[in-house]
């Protein structure tokens, strides 16, 4: 793993999936850049992670949805979101027309597990969709 690198150097070509890079990755600690091309979670699905974590939207934008408290929040570049273990949560879209560059900082219980363990990324996902 490279100690210094431009978060917005060598973005994803391939479009059509998000990309997630792990910057740091310590026991019970990951800092990852997402990049997401539009994308959004499936109809119905909801995150509901083990761990705690924080994101910022460094370009782009996304409008996120949360079951409880009830309500959405669109994220602009700057603005920044603590998502708590057990908020259930779910991307509604990304920026369609660029890049949404996300920071992601996980930590807790959890962040350590492979997809083997979770049945699907370390991040808990199970997929996203084109909007």
């Amino acid at each position: 793993m490279q100690t210094y690198a431009n978060i917005f150097d060598q973005l994803p070509e391939q479009r059509d999936k998000e990309s997630f890079t792990d910057l740091l990755r310590e026991p019970g600690l990951l800092i990852e850049r997402i990049v997401s091309y539009g994308q959004a979670s499936p109809p119905d699905f909801w995150y509901d992670q083990f761990w705690d974590e924080w994101v910022v939207v460094l370009r782009g934008y996304a409008l996120m949805e949360f079951q409880n408290p009830d309500g959405t929040r669109v994220l602009q570049p700057g603005d920044h979101c603590w998502l708590p273990a057990g908020l259930k949560h779910r991307i509604v879209r990304t920026d369609a027309g660029g890049p949404t560059i996300w920071l992601a900082v996980h930590r807790g219980r959890g962040v350590d597990l492979s997809p083997s363990d979770t049945g699907s990324d370390a991040r808990g996902a199970q997929g996203v969709v084109e909007i």
